[in-house]
Parts: structure tokens; C-alpha cells; sequence
């Protein structure tokens, strides 16, 4: 991995992807060695910090001299002279790589416990300018290809690039800028707020409305003026997991019903329109007729897999709900299916969406269609969230037993929760049929209800910007990295577990939710009254 990664300079010949990954392990272990120690003084935490550092550069020095003495390619064929080189900073002399390794590995240690140190604003600014200069760094060529049509912007990013990374004097720049912002930031994100949340009803409305059109504005021109087949490929496949996550946080995030068979209603979605559709399987709609028969099949499903599940939480729903994906899975590829639904050869010939002569044939063409989509569910979504019924899925989430005792139809409520996330998950099954105009079993596998789950939890569960925010990160991030084959799937779930440890409530959590992940939002415990005489 650190090889692969070191083909890519995040800045031009000064240091690679490759070496920085070996850094920010050294840096991460030291961090971690200082947390906890501030009862111990300041001398300790620097001491661990170090002694952190030093042994992580003695365990990478044992094993450049361990290669000089036994050949490990016969064991681990990636054990090559480059990769010796780049642990050794490059030095022809051994002895001083190593001296370097170590001295390296000791200095990134201590910069652990300064940065623990560091106050908490100004330390999260710096790891934010940091991780911007990584990521356009590693970007480079995909922003290089991206915005080659857009002038300014094609002379911007020239002016901070090189040939295999960015400039020092570029770097150095992007540094401070998102620093300094960052910062500036920090400290006026609370005025902000308050003034905001001192505006009167109408002046609230109307900056809402405003920034929703301006969002609106920008996810409309994006791909036209990007004019990327590639970007509108990875903004299509990432709106379609907008859907179906929008869909799942209703069952999941308002309700609290684990479903793990989510992708049986995508699947449906998909099958119903290439049924519809599709001339080899006899169909005679287009798809925008096919449409509102996928969401009423996708809905009646929903409330199928509703009824046998009203009495099981937790666990058990889980894995019920895991039972159902795979059933509809295997009814698909089943023979008694195949002259409807194709068996293992799926549909073919699903014909694209069209509209007064206009065809969705493309990437960016279909990017449209998603997103509106997105707005649509968007609103039904809020609107549901603070509607009577939003408050009993809320109610059951807590507890069921006390909902059903204030009154909630527990039947009906699930039941209802159920079939709204399940013509969501129909819509973006539809959307995909036509998107790809054909469709296999092998694209409706269990970890595609994974996924979106994955992105609810990394987003935040209940919140519906987190969905957007997942969205990006789960489905967006690897496929931008593609370049680096398979080991941008181990970072990222690198990333995952540092992020769950970090940061258990989401990038984007519900208040409900950062409160009962977090006991300083908790409420004050009642004082004790053992030291009350009694009478």
C-alpha cells in the first residue's frame, strides 16, 4: 500500500502519499499515547508522546534490517528495493536511513503531544488546512481533467500545481487560507447563529429559502459546466444512495426499526420498471408510466414485510429484515421467475427516460432526473419529520412501550414507516433501471443495504443533511480514489473506525441523537439526598 501510494506526491518532490501514510500512523499513535495524560504534567505527556514515536520508528527499523538478512519476497512479494528506500528516507547509506527513520518517527511524536497540547480551535483548524492540502493534493490529476473547460479555474489550479503534486509555494497557500478561515470561523459561527436565530419568522423564511435556491442554483449548473462524463457518474450513483438513505432513515433514524433488507426495495423498484418497460420482457410503458407502479409495488412490499415483524425489535428485526432482502434475492434468480424477471440474465433493453423527445441517455442527463428526486423526498421527508406522525416514529424510537401508552397505533405507525422508506427505495430502483437500461441480481447484494446504512451512521442517524453528507462519503470519496486500486476501501475503513471513535453521533448529527451520545449535552442528574436526615 505505501508503495502504491507513493507514485503520488501530495507535494512535488518533497514528500509523497506513501510517506505521509507512514507519518500520520506515527502521528495517530503518538496522539493517542498522550490522551489521558494530563494528570501525570505536561513532562509526561511529552515524554509518552516521544517514546510513542521512537518505538514505532525502532519496529519499521527492525524490519528494514530484517530485509537485509532474510529474503521476504518468497512471503511478501511487495517487499521491494523502492519500498526499503521509502522507509529509508531515500538514503543510499542504510546506517543513516536508519538513524532518519527514527529521528523522523521520534520528532512526528512529540508533534502528537503539541498538537494535543495545541488549544482546541486552533487545533482544529490546523488538522482541517491539513487534510484540505492532502486531499487536493491527492486530487490533482481528477481536478486537473475536471475543470480543464472552466477558464479561471483551469488557471488556478496550474498556478498551484506542478508536475506530480502541488507546489510548495501552492501548498503553503491552501494552508493558510483554510486556516485563517477556519479560524475567523470558530469564533463567529456563534454570533451567526444567534443573530440568525433572532430573526423574525419571515426574515428565517426567507434566508431558508434563499439558501435553498442557491443550492438549488449550483446542483443544477454543476455538471453542465464541469461537462465530466465521470463526475456525473459518481454524482448519479451518489444520488441514488441520497434516495435510498432518505428512505432507510425513516425506518432506521425517526422510527428506530433496523432493516437490513433494505435492497429488497430497490431491487423491486428496478424489476418493476424493467418488467414495464423493457420490449424482451413484453412491456409496452415508458418509464414515467412504469414509475408510480414501482413506488405502489415497492409500498405494497413494505407493508408485506411489515406485518410479520410489528412484535420483534432490536436484533431480532434485524435479522428478519436481513431474511427478506435475501428471499426477494433469491426469488429473482429463481427459475420459477425466469419469463418474467430473466433469472441470473436480469432484463436488458430497459429503454431511458424521455421527455417531449428528450432522452436521459447519459450520466448528467439521469443526474437531473436524481435530483429532483432528491428535493422531492428532501421536502417529504422534513415535512414528515415535524408532522404529528414524525413525532410518534420519534416516540417509538425512544421507547414503544411508553408510545403505545400515550396513545401511538404501534401497527399502524411502523406499518406506515415501512412503506414511506420503501417507495423511496422504489424511486431509486426505478432510476437506476433506466440509468443502466439493464439490471442483474448481482447488483441488489446484501451489502448494498450496507451501505446505506453505513452512510446514515457516518452522517447521523435521524438527520437528513447527514444523509446527503454519508451519501458523499461512502459512495462519493472511493470512487474519486479509484487510482489507488483496492487499498482506498482499507483507508477508508481506516477512516470509519477512527471517525466511530471520534465522533459516534455522525458528521451531520440530529440534537436527540449528540445528546445521548455525548453526557455534556445530558441533562443535570437530580441531587442526592443521601445526606438528608430523615424524620
Amino acid at each position: 500500500m505505501v508503495e502504491t501510494f507513493d507514485k503520488r506526491d501530495v507535494i512535488s518532490e518533497v514528500i509523497s502519499l506513501g510517506a505521509t501514510v507512514l507519518l500520520l500512523t506515527v502521528l495517530s499513535t503518538a496522539y493517542l499515547a498522550t490522551r489521558g495524560q494530563d494528570k501525570n504534567g505536561v513532562a509526561w505527556m511529552f515524554a509518552g508522546s516521544a517514546l510513542a514515536g521512537l518505538l514505532s520508528g525502532i519496529v519499521l527499523a527492525l524490519f528494514v534490517l530484517t530485509t537485509t538478512l532474510i529474503d521476504m519476497r518468497g512471503v511478501f512479494i511487495n517487499v521491494k528495493p523502492s519500498l526499503i528506500s521509502l522507509l529509508t528516507l531515500k538514503q543510499e547509506n542504510l546506517t543513516l536511513g536508519i538513524v532518519y527513520l527514527i529521528g523522523t518517527s521520534t520528532v512526528t511524536g512529540l508533534v502528537g503531544a503539541v498538537l494535543y497540547r495545541t488549544p482546541g480551535r486552533v487545533r482544529q483548524a490546523l488538522l482541517i488546512a491539513f487534510l484540505c492540502v492532502l486531499t487536493l493534493g491527492v486530487m490533482q490529476e481528477l481536478l486537473r481533467v475536471t475543470f480543464s473547460n472552466i477558464g479561471f479555474l483551469a488557471q488556478l489550479i496550474k498556478s498551484l500545481y506542478e508536475k506530480n503534486g502541488l507546489s510548495v509555494i501552492g501548498a503553503a497557500g491552501i494552508f493558510i487560507v483554510t486556516f485563517t478561515l477556519t479560524l475567523v470561523w470558530s469564533f463567529a459561527q456563534s454570533p451567526v447563529q444567534a443573530r440568525i436565530a433572532g430573526l423574525s419568522s419571515r426574515g428565517q423564511f426567507i434566508l431558508k429559502s434563499s439558501v435553498f435556491l442557491l443550492l438549488f442554483a449550483a446542483l443544477f449548473f454543476i455538471p453542465k459546466a464541469l461537462d465530466n462524463i465521470y463526475i456525473g457518474e459518481v454524482l448519479a450513483n451518489v444520488g441514488l444512495f441520497i434516495l435510498m438513505g432518505l428512505g432507510l432513515n425513516i425506518v432506521v433514524g425517526f422510527a428506530g426499526l433496523l432493516d437490513l433488507g433494505y435492497v429488497a426495495f430497490f431491487a423491486i423498484g428496478a424489476y418493476t420498471v424493467g418488467v414495464l418497460t423493457s420490449p424482451e420482457r413484453g412491456g409496452t410503458l415508458n418509464f414515467w408510466e412504469a414509475l408510480p407502479f414501482a413506488i405502489a409495488i415497492a409500498v405494497l412490499f413494505g407493508f408485506i414485510l411489515g406485518i410479520p415483524v410489528l412484535k420483534i425489535r432490536g436484533d431480532y428485526l434485524a435479522i428478519v429484515t436481513m431474511g427478506f432482502g435475501e428471499i426477494i434475492r433469491i426469488l429473482v434468480l429463481s427459475d420459477f421467475l425466469r419469463p418474467w424477471l430473466g433469472g441470473a440474465g436480469g432484463i436488458v433493453g430497459i429503454p431511458k427516460a424521455e421527455i417531449l423527445g428528450f432522452q436521459f441517455a447519459g450520466p448528467i442527463e439521469i443526474y437531473y432526473i436524481i435530483l429532483i428526486g432528491i428535493f422531492i423526498v428532501v421536502f417529504l421527508a422534513i415535512r414528515l419529520k415535524d408532522s404529528r406522525l414524525g413525532r410518534a416514529w420519534m416516540a417509538i424510537r425512544e421507547d414503544e412501550d411508553v408510545a403505545q401508552a400515550m396513545g401511538i397505533n404501534l401497527v399502524w405507525t411502523k406499518l406506515i414507516a415501512f412503506a414511506i422508506g420503501a417507495s423511496f427505495a422504489g424511486i431509486s430502483g426505478a432510476i437506476f433501471a433506466t440509468k443502466l437500461s439493464t439490471i442483474y441480481p448481482q447488483s441488489f447484494k446484501f451489502d448494498v443495504s450496507i451501505n446505506v446504512l453505513a452512510l446514515l451512521i457516518l452522517g447521523g442517524m435521524g438527520s437528513i443533511p447527514g444523509v446527503i453528507i454519508g451519501a458523499l462519503m461512502v459512495v462519493g470519496l472511493p470512487e474519486l480514489f479509484r487510482e489507488f486500486e483496492d487499498f482506498r476501501f482499507l483507508v477508508y475503513g481506516a477512516a470509519l473506525v477512527v471517525m466511530m471513535q471520534l465522533r459516534p453521533e455522525g458528521l451531520w448529527p440530529e440534537t436527540l441523537h449528540m445528546r445521548e451520545l455525548h453526557h455534556e449535552h445530558a441533562p443535570p442528574e437530580p441531587a442526592s439526598t443521601d445526606s438528608i436526615p430523615a424524620n
